[in-house]
């Protein structure tokens, strides 16, 4: 039988504290206890149902840990209060001094910035690669290497990953395959195509109102308790916890995720259809001409689509620039980072969400000054959104 993630989610139900429809939140850093015993058997982790500190876990959050387990099909799942908080977390639970990651080249500035300048000062080293070559990524493995990380749909470029393939390298060096899964919740589930831990950027598609930051860590039972460890867990030490209040309102929100994932992925493969029409060089992984498209196919569980995100290329950063401003001016959006709004949100990754990547690299892997990175909204007359937008294209002579 497929899987079917948003079934997952449907069929969880929880009860609040008074017979609420909603799980009631827990709005406490500290619990008590009725003895000394039960105490120390929950700070040892020997007792179910038991809290101790906030920091340690509450029940807010993991009433959504178990949600977004569910959606992915993993046996459990760890919140956090950034979606960097979780990357982080994963990614130093697994190496130490003498490491290696195998990463793709193409990903999320700020996760780019800590593989490439941050670890480093712990001996730990990164190899980037086109991570659409599988052979590519076999040659840059080292004995030391402990981690393939990669993201299922990247940041800006919107390449894509072959999970299935990365999963078979993964096992035979045995490595642990660690897939970041933010452009693509829904459409797309590693941990059902082999991957070992699952992340995911809260902030983005999954709460989908721009209101919080929040991350996630979906893998084994057995890889969260290490994550959690009071002795040496990096989720438990680093302290990147995600409040009780941010929890619920995040829980409230993935309940319609499927139904906002729909009409992103509808609205963008009519926007990025159009503007390839109008011979815009696009982008979109639901685009025949996209080089993964068929891949995707392979991949997706189709009632979701190809995802909300998708790239234009205008040429220069002044084109760009001034086209994200009109837009912005003529209300189909705005100018900002982040995506997985209900409106459409515009930027030019080259300088701003992939800033941390040095220029020269930035060439090397396509990413060009003239490109916007869109993550299309949830216009209800999409049409009309095209039409403005064209006349905007038009309005400053970015087509002839």
């Amino acid at each position: 039988m497929a899987f079917k993630p948003a079934n997952s989610i449907q069929d969880l139900q929880y009860f609040g504290e008074f017979g609420g429809v909603n799980p009631s939140i827990s709005d406490s850093s500290t619990y008590t206890f009725i003895s000394a015993k039960t105490m120390f058997d929950t700070f040892e982790g020997n007792t179910d149902g038991c809290y101790l500190y906030s920091r340690h876990s509450s029940p807010s959050n993991l009433y959504l840990g178990e949600a977004l387990a569910a959606m992915e099909g993993t046996e459990t799942a760890n919140v956090y209060a950034s979606g960097m908080g979780a990357i982080t977390s994963v990614l130093l639970q697994n190496c130490g001094a003498g490491d290696h990651v195998v990463s793709s080249r193409t990903i999320y500035g700020g996760t780019y910035a800590f593989l490439k300048n941050f670890v480093p000062k712990f001996n730990i080293k990164t190899s980037f690669v086109d991570i659409t070559k599988l052979d590519s990524v076999e040659a840059a493995i080292t004995p030391n290497t402990k981690i393939i990380f990669c993201e299922c749909v990247s940041n800006p470029l919107l390449e894509i990953a072959d999970i299935k393939g990365l999963a078979a390298l993964a096992k035979k060096h045995n490595l642990q395959l660690v897939v970041d899964n933010t452009f693509s919740p829904l459409s797309i589930s590693p941990a059902k195509l082999g991957a070992d831990v699952v992340i995911h950027s809260l902030t983005k598609f999954i709460n989908g109102s721009s209101d919080t930051v929040g991350g996630v860590v979906c893998g084994t039972q057995d890889f969260i308790n290490q994550l959690r460890s009071v002795n040496d867990g990096a989720a438990m030490l680093l302290g990147s916890t995600m409040d009780s209040m941010r929890s619920a309102s995040v829980l409230k929100n993935l309940r319609t995720l499927h139904l906002r994932m729909q009409q992103h992925s509808k609205n963008g493969l009519y926007l990025a259809e159009k503007f390839e029409a109008n011979g815009l060089r696009t982008v979109y992984p639901g685009l025949a001409s996209h080089p993964s498209h068929e891949l995707f196919k392979t991949m997706m569980n189709t009632q979701y689509g190809f995802g909300g995100m998708l790239t234009i290329d205008v040429g220069s950063i002044e084109k760009a620039n001034a086209l994200m401003e009109l837009m912005q001016h003529k209300n189909l959006g705005y100018l900002a980072v982040s995506l997985g709004f209900y409106k459409t949100l515009f930027s030019a990754p080259g300088s701003s969400t992939s800033s941390e990547i040095p220029e020269d690299e930035q060439k090397a892997m396509g990413l060009s000054d003239g490109l916007i990175r869109f993550s299309i909204g949830l216009d209800a007359d999409i049409e009309r959104t095209y039409k403005m937008m064209h006349d905007c294209i038009v309005e400053l002579e970015i087509l002839d």
